[in-house]
């Protein structure tokens, strides 16, 4: 048979850069970057050649399975919809709605299928609704929200015609960007350079993108809130402010002078481990720029200062004439313009709380912290999971795993029997990334320049093989009231089939800005997108906070109230770590991520994880030596909560008192189904975190900046 190669995007993390799949005898041959890409032109990183392991992995499953004992046995769909059904209504009629969780992990995201997920909720009821961005990006949500009106606007960094890219807690050069969608991003960053511009990367790890900047400031874990403080007083008192764009677009300027008047790079430089001169420098040097834009991640974001950190990097955008400015900070014009109706959502904050009263919804959902507790005191007594590991993802003091087997019900849709599904009573597999074909419409919200991408399917799905989306919609149609399933079920599959993901998403691209109901015959559809060779451009980023932004003035909240407050409390963080170095706590934990690793979900593909051990403690070679410590030696670190052990890396890349483990590790629990994954060393580092600590406003896990110590194993 002669090869064909086909394009579409590999949809593994948010880049979705676009790749040319060859194939020939049904075995993928080749996986390339796609040149006439109109996002990632070319690119692609290690992760796009694990499509082809994905797609042949032995491990993974095909049908779906039932739990049997320690074990699992195959079990006909129709079988399998039956029991889930009968069990769920079971539960619900015994115990309430919110007696069945769900929770949603972060692949779910990167496929339209996300519609019937949250379609799946909604036919659930429950309060109890779970997904992974309580873990990833609620703070910058919780932020958007306060400032802007709606949890959708968060901005996005203009990189591609920014004079000065100031990086802040986020590692570009390797995730690709986050919520900043910008694959390539390595070429991107050069180019900034390249045309005059100036880099500057604030992480307390020399980390792949601070290597292709022009500056590096180590600041310590958990002191950005200060040194955004520090840099705020130097622009107010300074007068370093664009006084006009602030006074047309924001409101709270006078009660922000106020907040950091007490708040000179002097009196911050301890807590944020950066000298006054070089705070004082990069404020000066972020208002004199012609356009500059700070752009921070989930190394800020997953902090108990998470929100305030946020909110602070729009104000330094804000006031000095970077918000809603071409190289500044952005909001894109996607081809479903979710973002233009975000400010007549509501987002429900406190809504409802889990059981203990303390931890308030968000968006219709509660943290994810909250999950083991919510399931071993009985609020919880089935789950429903979509594309998430938690057991290995979120800090549960190593007791979700307990937890799970207690409920009365477990039901997974997955590829694999993971550590978390593991514990299913049934697992619903979908068919393989590369036999469905599918529509990028979530992340052109979020990215550096306005397109729409097409994904091809590469192989036929196999007879009897169910996509994400029907899978999930069969699970509506099942949890459904009995008498109200009676009369509409054949409807309902019938509707379903009728209006896929795709057709979703087609009658939403006609409504848009681009679609034929505004431009007519010219307009965008999925044909066109179809027929093009790498997706449509629909040109660079432009100004329009004025026609999305929902605030009650239509204005930018430099200072909520309560932020302001919490501000002025921060020395509260600086006495928690004086009570862990107190107990012998001496070392901030901070994470960080490899290019061939994306959370836990291609440690089963051999290309993958192939070399050296990757799951290491990174550490200051100061500290290792007042330890005795030498590379490669087993150590264990240890916190208030849990320890793991894991070989020490001794670099200089990392600042001392600090020390960086990867998360997604730790696949050794017994009954997991993928057999590379589990033959691997590395440990899970969300036993050392604490899931009642938690970002002060969001709920979300502070999963950097633990306090922990090294010590070396005993025995």
């Amino acid at each position: 048979m002669s090869a064909k190669t086909i394009a579409r995007q590999c949809n593994l993390c948010e880049a979705h850069c676009g790749i040319l799949v060859t194939v020939q005898d049904e075995q993928v041959t080749r996986i390339e970057g796609n040149p006439e890409d109109v996002l990632s032109k070319g690119y692609i990183c290690p992760k796009a050649t694990a499509l082809a392991g994905l797609h042949e992995d032995p491990d993974r499953l095909r049908t779906p399975v039932r739990r049997v004992g320690a074990g699992f046995e195959p079990i006909g769909w129709d079988e399998a919809f039956a029991e889930i059904g009968r069990r769920l209504r079971a539960v619900r009629r015994e115990h309430g709605p919110s007696a069945i969780g769900m929770y949603l992990g972060n692949p779910a995201a990167h496929s339209s299928s996300v519609i019937y997920g949250a379609l799946l909720r909604a036919a659930l009821l429950t309060k109890h609704f779970f997904t992974a961005s309580s873990i990833d990006q609620f703070p910058q949500e919780f932020a958007a929200w306060r400032m802007f009106g709606s949890n959708l606007l968060m901005p996005v960094a203009d990189i591609d015609r920014t004079d000065r890219l100031v990086i802040l807690g986020a590692n570009p050069a390797v995730s690709n960007g986050s919520l900043t969608t910008m694959p390539g991003a390595k070429s991107r960053i050069k180019a900034v350079r390249e045309r005059g511009g100036t880099v500057v990367v604030i992480d307390p790890r020399r980390t792949e993108t601070a290597r292709l900047a022009d500056e590096h400031v180590a600041v310590t874990p958990g002191g950005d809130p200060f040194l955004l403080l520090g840099m705020l007083h130097v622009l107010v008192t300074e007068n370093l402010c664009d006084e006009r764009v602030t006074a047309r677009q924001c409101a709270g300027f006078e009660q922000l002078a106020a907040l950091v008047a007490d708040f000179a790079p002097e009196r911050v430089a301890a807590a944020a481990g950066v000298e006054a001169p070089v705070i004082r420098r990069l404020a000066r040097e972020h208002a004199a720029a012609g356009s500059a834009v700070l752009y921070a991640r989930l190394g800020v974001c997953l902090q108990v200062t998470g929100t305030l950190t946020q909110w602070l990097v729009n104000v330094v955008n804000a006031v000095t004439g970077n918000l809603d400015r071409a190289g500044g900070q952005m909001f894109a014009t996607p081809p479903i313009d979710a973002a233009r109706f975000g400010k007549y959502l509501p987002v429900g904050h406190g809504a409802w709380t889990d059981s203990s009263g303390r931890f308030k919804s968000f968006r219709s959902e509660l943290p994810v912290a909250v999950l083991g507790a919510e399931i071993r005191g009985g609020a919880i007594r089935a789950m429903v999971t979509y594309a998430g590991n938690p057991v290995l993802s979120t800090p549960q003091r190593g007791e979700l795993d307990e937890a799970l087997e207690s409920l009365d019900f477990y039901v997974a849709v997955d590829m694999y029997v993971t550590e978390t599904t593991r514990h299913a009573d049934i697992i619903l597999p979908p068919i393989s990334p590369l036999e469905r074909e599918d529509l990028d419409v979530l992340l052109p919200v979020f990215s550096v320049r306005n397109n729409l991408r097409y994904s091809a399917r590469v192989f036929d799905p196999p007879a009897g093989g169910l996509e994400d989306w029907q899978i999930l919609a069969r699970l509506v149609t099942e949890v459904l009231p009995l008498p109200l399933r009676a009369r509409t079920t054949g409807v309902a599959h019938r509707v379903f089939e009728q209006f896929s993901p795709l057709r979703l998403s087609a009658l939403g691209i006609a409504a848009g800005p681009y679609g034929v109901l505004r431009r007519g015959w010219k307009g965008l559809t999925v044909r066109s997108v179809r027929e093009s060779a790498g997706g449509i451009d629909l040109g660079p980023l432009r100004p329009r906070l004025r026609e999305l932004i929902g605030t009650k003035d239509r204005r930018v909240q430099l200072a909520p109230a309560d932020f302001v407050d919490a501000a002025r409390a921060l020395g509260a963080d600086l006495d928690r770590g004086a009570r862990a170095r107190a107990g012998g706590f001496d070392l901030r934990l901070i994470g960080r991520r490899h290019l061939r690793s994306n959370n836990s979900w291609l440690h089963n593909v051999p290309s993958m994880v192939k070399g050296k051990d990757r799951c290491t403690a990174l550490m200051h070679p100061e500290d290792a030596a007042a330890r005795g410590l030498r590379d490669g030696q087993p150590v264990t670190v240890r916190s208030q909560t849990g320890s793991i052990v894991v070989p020490v890396e001794v670099s200089a890349d990392i600042r001392c008192g600090t020390i960086a483990v990867p998360h997604g590790w730790g696949h050794q629990e017994p009954g997991v189904g993928w057999q590379v994954a589990a033959s691997l060393p590395g440990k899970n580092v969300n036993v050392l975190h604490d899931p009642a600590l938690t970002d002060t406003f969001s709920g979300a896990a502070a999963v950097n900046s633990t306090w922990v110590r090294v010590e070396t194993v005993s025995g």
